[in-house]
């Protein structure tokens, strides 16, 4: 199946994406999946900023205010057993509201939940993971790559996940 990036983009943006040559820094890292849907645990991870009220602070954006071209790198651990008003957002770069009104739609906890209920997914990992996808501009995600991404696929594997669910905010 082809999958057309630039569907939903108006004409001619799209025609100017579509001529504009770029190669990847890297390859496009692809995993055939291994076994029916039914038989994977997933593991959830979003760049929108999400945090636990309850035992999280929000991500640095006053740093960011102070330093716009920094991004705070660091990631929050969302647990699967939490509830829909102990979720916050802290995000600059888009509008926050309705992420404050129901986190699901950026990180779809409870709708994974149903799906573990129905049978369709064999599990979902108790923990789950937040990023503040801004890291400045020009980006620097050294962190990322360094650190904070090891330490989350660590976190992953430890708990069995073979699927990962990325949302981008």
């Amino acid at each position: 199946m082809t999958v057309d990036s630039f569907k939903f983009l108006p004409r001619l943006i799209a025609m100017f994406y579509r001529m504009t040559k770029r190669e990847p820094e890297m390859p496009i890292p692809w995993t055939p999946l291994g076994r029916p849907l039914s038989e994977c645990t997933f593991g959830l991870v979003t760049s929108a900023g999400l945090y636990s009220r309850e035992s999280d602070r929000p991500f640095d954006i006053e740093g960011e205010r102070q330093i716009p071209t920094w991004g705070d790198p660091s990631f929050r651990v969302i647990p699967s057993n939490i509830e829909k008003d102990a979720v916050g957002v802290s995000h600059l770069h888009f509008n926050t509201a309705d992420a404050e009104a129901d986190f699901n739609i950026l990180l779809p906890i409870h709708r994974f939940l149903t799906l573990v209920e129905e049978g369709r997914i064999g599990g979902l990992a108790a923990s789950n993971y937040s990023f503040m996808g801004y890291q400045g501009f020009p980006p620097d995600t050294t962190e990322w790559e360094e650190r904070y991404g090891p330490e989350v696929a660590e976190a992953l594997l430890n708990e069995g996940v073979n699927c990962v669910l990325l949302t981008p905010a």
